[in-house]
C-alpha cells in the first residue's frame, strides 16, 4: 500500500505574522481549513481573515512588541511558523536613505530573524519537530534599480533560511522559504502608486504591465502562495529543508 504522507494539519499549531495582509490571511485560512489551530498577529485591532484564530496586535518594530512576541512564542511553541510580516518601499541607491533602510531592515530582517529564532528555540527546547516558513520574494533573487533596500532584505531572508535550516536539521526542524512573484494583494495599490511616482506612469499601468510580463500571463493570487505554505507545513514536505520555492508564474528561472 502506498505510504502517502498526510496533508492535514490536525493537531498542529500554526503561527502567522503579517496576518492581515492578503498572503498572511490566505495562509491562516488554509491552515485552519486543514485542521490546524491558528495564531495570528499584525497591526490592527482584529484579524481580517475568515477563519477562527487567536489574534494579538503586535508591533514588531518596537522593543516591547518584539518582547511580547517572544513571550507568546515561548508559551505556545508553534509547530509551524509562517514568517510573513514585512513592509515595502522604493528608492534607488541615489534616493533610498538610511531612514528607509532602518525601517525595512528593522522589520523584514531584524524582526523576521528574531521571530524565526524564537520559534526555533521553543521547538528545540520542547524536543519537537517543526516547519519554519519564511516569506522571501522574487526581489531577493536579483537587484532592482528602484527597490534597493527591499531587494536586499529579501536576499537576507533567503540566506538566513539556508543557514537556519542547516543549524536546525539535527533537531528535525525544517526551514524553507517561499519566494512569491507579483501577487494580487491589497498592498499592490500602494506599490502601483510608488511606481507611478518614480516611473511617471498612470495609476494602474504598472500593475497591468507586471501581470502581462509573467510567463503564465497574469498575477498570482494569495491562495497560490498559501497552498505552497500548506505543503511546507505538512508531512508532504518532510524531506525538504533549506530551500526557497518560487511561486511566480515562471518569472525567475533558477
Amino acid at each position: 500500500m502506498l505510504d502517502a504522507a498526510p496533508t492535514n494539519l490536525a493537531g498542529k499549531t500554526c503561527l502567522v505574522t503579517g496576518a492581515n495582509g492578503g498572503i498572511g490571511a490566505a495562509a491562516a485560512e488554509h491552515f485552519a481549513a486543514l485542521g490546524a489551530r491558528v495564531l495570528t498577529t499584525d497591526l490592527g485591532d482584529s484579524f481580517v481573515g475568515s477563519c477562527d484564530s487567536t489574534y494579538r496586535s503586535i508591533n514588531l518594530l518596537t522593543a516591547d512588541g518584539l518582547q511580547d512576541m517572544q513571550t507568546w512564542i515561548a508559551e505556545e511553541t508553534p509547530d509551524v511558523l509562517f514568517n510573513n510580516a514585512a513592509i515595502f518601499d522604493m528608492g534607488s541607491v541615489l534616493e533610498a536613505d538610511l531612514d528607509q533602510y532602518d525601517r525595512l531592515f528593522g522589520l523584514n530582517v531584524r524582526s523576521f530573524y528574531a521571530v524565526m529564532q524564537g520559534c526555533a528555540q521553543a521547538l528545540v527546547a520542547a524536543g519537537k519537530p517543526g516547519s519554519l516558513i519564511n516569506l522571501a520574494s522574487q526581489a531577493g533573487h536579483r537587484g532592482e534599480a528602484l527597490v534597493a533596500h527591499y531587494c536586499a532584505t529579501k536576499a537576507a531572508v533567503i540566506s538566513y533560511t539556508q543557514s537556519a535550516a542547516l543549524a536546525l536539521a539535527p533537531h528535525k526542524v525544517r526551514v524553507n522559504a517561499i519566494s512569491p512573484g507579483v501577487i494580487d494583494t491589497p498592498m499592490w495599490k500602494d506599490v502601483d502608486a510608488l511606481f507611478a511616482k518614480f516611473e511617471g506612469k498612470p495609476i494602474g499601468q504598472k500593475k497591468i504591465e507586471v501581470g502581462e510580463a509573467v510567463p503564465l500571463g497574469y498575477m498570482g493570487a494569495p491562495a497560490d502562495v498559501a497552498r505552497v505554505a500548506v505543503f511546507l507545513a505538512s508531512d508532504q514536505s518532510e524531506y525538504i529543508t533549506a530551500q526557497t520555492l518560487s511561486v511566480d508564474g515562471g518569472s525567475v528561472l533558477r
